[in-house]
């Protein structure tokens, strides 16, 4: 999924013409094509799967593609996917990402336009209003070379990174991957506060939504304390429990939330998922197989990959 296509689909106002579909339609279409998008900006859903998102029938679907090209929103690319090779990947134009930057030209010091007597006067209206659209000119000596990577540059997914850090989700996803974790006891530790730092700076070139940060840090910060730290907590890090570390079974929280992670695990998805099948209805389908213990036992290893830590107890 790419955010700033999402962001340009919904920025897109829509042309509305005689004998065609209407906008709201149009809208909802390229709302699910931009939702498929990958860094690329391409995107190739097949038709079955934007007649399950939209809630249109295929021949309204087919139609409003063949606008959307019409309009200039999409192009079809010619390259075809899928198993039989027959869905089509659409380029959607116009999208504006962190990937869109300024270029660099040098300037000819005897360039005439310097020493135009036009040098230096108002622009027309027209001209103002283009200047806006056009991508700017750096030129080499100028003091903002090099700054094509600050904050004004990027695009939202990248912005406020700070702001990604949540006490409550933290807990919760500790508690998911790893009940017998104190969490208590890790955030009042010295060395959480310098593995966080460890972990933004690592990170500050990435481009990940605040969500995709906490799981990733939970995974991190687990891993830290049992690597570096459990030591020197091994009174206080954890839970006392009648089990030690002997064998579990999941629990009905862990049960949705692994399933909705192995929905989305490319490996696992492609294995399990039926043709045309959405990720809710997929992980519906997990979370039902992962409430037998014996099934959920052969697939241990998948779990373990989306941050199950445990061990889930042998099936007599």
């Amino acid at each position: 999924m790419s955010l700033d296509a999402t962001i340009w689909a919904w920025k897109v106002r829509q042309k509305q013409k005689k004998g065609g579909s209407i906008k709201p339609l149009k809208k909802l279409v390229l709302l699910s094509l931009s939702d498929r998008a990958g860094e690329d900006h391409c995107a190739y859903p097949s038709v079955a799967r934007l007649v399950e998102d939209t809630e249109m029938d295929r021949k309204t679907v087919l139609k409003i593609i063949d606008e959307l090209i019409e309009d200039g929103l999409i192009v079809d690319t010619g390259e075809r996917k899928g198993r039989t090779k027959q869905v089509k990947v659409y380029q959607l134009m116009g999208v504006n990402g962190r990937e869109t930057v300024p270029t660099t030209v040098l300037l000819d010091a005897g360039n005439d336009d310097l020493n135009s007597p036009n040098s230096g006067t108002v622009p027309t209206t027209e001209q103002f209003q283009q200047f806006h659209e056009r991508v700017p000119t750096i030129p080499l000596k100028s003091p903002n070379v090099g700054t094509r990577n600050l904050s004004k540059n990027l695009s939202l997914e990248s912005k406020n990174k700070k702001d990604w850090f949540c006490f409550k989700k933290l807990r919760e996803e500790i508690y998911l991957a790893d009940d017998s974790i104190d969490f208590e006891s890790i955030m009042n530790s010295k060395w959480a506060e310098r593995e966080k730092r460890a972990f933004e700076i690592y990170n500050a070139e990435k481009t990940m939504s605040d969500d995709l940060m906490i799981y990733h840090f939970t995974d991190w910060l687990i891993n830290a304390y049992r690597t570096k730290y459990s030591n020197n907590q091994n009174s206080t890090s954890e839970k006392p429990s009648s089990t030690g570390s002997k064998s579990q079974q999941l629990s009905e929280k862990q049960i949705h939330s692994f399933a909705l992670k192995l929905s989305q695990h490319p490996e696992f998805a492609s294995k399990f998922s039926e043709p045309g099948e959405s990720y809710e209805k997929l992980a519906a389908r997990i979370a039902v197989k992962l409430e037998d213990p014996a099934q959920a036992k052969k697939w241990e290893s998948y779990l373990k990959q989306v941050g199950f830590s445990g061990t889930l107890g042998a099936v007599a």
